[in-house]
């Protein structure tokens, strides 16, 4: 008899989980709340435009390839993590990596150079590509007497940390303290518990190379000011394997984990939120039996993973008396990650934005850490304020009408915890970053060009994505919210109930939510007994040489 899985929440952690169990033979249900899939990876369609409502950066396209691989029945879990074909020289970062064959059956993804462009408040702007001559270039002509050689000194430990943070125990599910334990000393000789922005001080005198070698976490929902600086594996992810964009946008991603994972037996069900998880008692153990919809109707189920927001699956959908590892103390104190405000937006393109704009562009403002302790710690909305601009048609124009651009600008702010009054600050804040983007000369007479404007604040991820506090990335990635301090991917009170994307482990990211998935998966399995191999996940082998072409 067939095992059966409902999946709650279809973000790309869920989709991949969907992908994931139904490899391994269950009868796999993902039940969303909204009306198509994606959750923080939804899609608005409006006035011609498509805008990708969440994430846009896509790396390590081999995650990608190895969830189109799958086959009923054929788990691949016991395959390495890392092929050696994708350990490969830094050309594939010029060339680009389709992902694979299979993937290429289902969406198109191409490279984008340069990774991002990072504008300063003073205009002058860093290019990252993944070059190494071009970076050592800029850091010469940005940086102050001796960070050339700083950045050398990063450049070799941030490898470090790569190897050993990524390649060797990126997949490790951390569900003991021993497992955490051993893995210490080495985390204290790499220095990556110290936090990211004083790791990179270490090394770079110029305050605007700190923020060029601090700022990514941002785009996990980590303050630069408090994350562990085993985040520095981030350069050497983006050096190894570039940054990639799906044709049609992250949504065209998305769709295509959805014929698959229809192609393999999964059933999507939509304006299905869910109300409780179901817990029964079976002498001793609490097993979770299935699930029960807003509507009142149940599903039974086997096992239930879930992808929703971590928070909200255990103060919301678990009774509390089937909780103590997870009470409601516990998890109210986990703080939480930032929010965010993102503003959607069509315009003509007549104005030469493509002569100054890239595809992804940081635009950082006056203050870098004053401003992130206005986020992250006085939680106020600051009158100065940093943004992510991604403008996707000048990779794809398909994405707007013709004739005109698409875009998003993404601002972090204080989730909900700060009480800020969305609905009297939302209109006049947008303005004001739009009119920024005009008068700083990103976007020339922006508002005699605009023709589309929509947005979301943190309300839109409290009250539509069901996200505690309307935090946009699941706990905050401080060093006591890592590893085995993490949200476990495996509930410690109830059986047959697993978690599974941003809120789990390893993390937030596009990457980190598919590694999740693999994670999990393999957890499963050995509960079930499917295959032996996964005992892998507890402490994999390290790689026996390290990555080629990474200088």
């Amino acid at each position: 008899m067939s095992r059966t899985a409902i999946v709650i929440g279809s973000g790309i952690g869920g989709l991949a989980m969907g992908l994931r169990l139904q490899s391994l033979g269950f009868d796999t249900t993902l039940v969303e709340k909204l009306d198509a899939p994606g959750g923080r990876a939804y899609v608005r369609k409006v006035d011609g435009f498509t805008f990708d409502m969440g994430p846009t950066v896509i790396t390590v396209p081999h995650f990608i390839e190895e969830l189109f691989s799958l086959e009923r029945g054929q788990s691949n879990l016991s395959l390495p993590d890392y092929p050696a074909e994708v350990l490969g020289d830094d050309k594939r970062i010029k060339t680009g990596i389709s992902g694979g064959k299979n993937t290429s059956r289902y969406v198109k993804i191409v490279p984008i150079l340069p990774f991002y462009r990072i504008y300063f408040d003073d205009g002058a702007f860093f290019d990252y590509d993944g070059d190494p001559e071009n970076t050592r270039r800029q850091v010469q002509e940005l940086g102050e007497p001796g960070d050339l050689e700083g950045y050398e000194r990063f450049h070799s430990d941030a490898r470090a940390i790569f190897e050993r943070g990524f390649l060797e125990l990126g997949y490790t599910h951390f569900g003991d303290l021993g497992t955490m334990l051993r893995v210490v000393p080495d985390l204290l000789k790499l220095d990556a518990v110290r936090t990211l922005f004083g790791f990179a001080a270490k090394y770079f005198k110029s305050d605007k190379l700190r923020q060029v070698f601090s700022f990514e976490t941002l785009l996990v929902g980590g303050n630069p000011l408090s994350v562990p600086a085993i985040y520095a594996m981030v350069h050497f992810v983006e050096k190894t394997w570039g940054i990639h964009f799906a044709m049609g946008g992250t949504g065209a991603l998305v769709k295509a984990f959805v014929q698959k994972f229809e192609e393999l037996g999964g059933i999507m069900r939509y304006n299905a939120e869910v109300k409780k998880i179901n817990v029964v008692r079976e002498g001793s153990k609490k097993i979770a039996k299935g699930i029960t919809l807003a509507d009142g109707s149940t599903m039974h189920s086997d096992i239930v993973v879930s992808n929703a927001d971590y928070a909200n699956t255990y103060l919301r959908l678990v009774e509390p008396e089937y909780r103590f590892w997870q009470s409601d103390v516990i998890v109210r104190n986990r703080p939480q990650s930032m929010s965010l405000v993102v503003i959607y937006f069509g315009f003509r393109a007549d104005g030469g934005e493509g002569e100054k704009l890239r595809h992804h562009n940081i635009i950082l403002g006056p203050r870098y850490e004053e401003l992130l302790k206005d986020i992250f710690g006085r939680r106020v909305l600051a009158k100065d304020f940093s943004q992510y601009l991604h403008i996707p048609t000048l990779t794809d124009p398909s994405l707007a009408p013709p004739g005109h651009h698409a875009a998003y600008t993404l601002i972090p702010v204080p989730h909900n915890g700060s009480r800020l009054d969305w609905d009297l600050l939302g209109e006049p804040f947008v303005n004001k970053i739009l009119k920024f983007l005009q008068d700083r000369g990103y976007l020339p007479n922006l508002q005699q060009r605009l023709v589309h404007k929509s947005f979301i604040t943190p309300d839109y991820f409290e009250h539509t994505l069901n996200s505690y506090l309307g935090n946009a990335f699941g706990p905050e990635p401080i060093l006591a919210q890592s590893a085995f301090f993490r949200p476990h991917n495996k509930s410690e009170d109830i059986s047959h109930l697993y978690l599974v994307g941003a809120g789990a482990q390893p993390g937030a990211g596009t990457p980190s939510v598919m590694m999740s998935a693999k994670m999990t998966a393999r957890l499963v399995a050995r509960d079930f007994g499917i295959v032996d191999e996964v005992k892998r996940n507890v402490e994999p082998p390290r790689p026996a040489e390290p990555v080629a072409g990474t200088d």
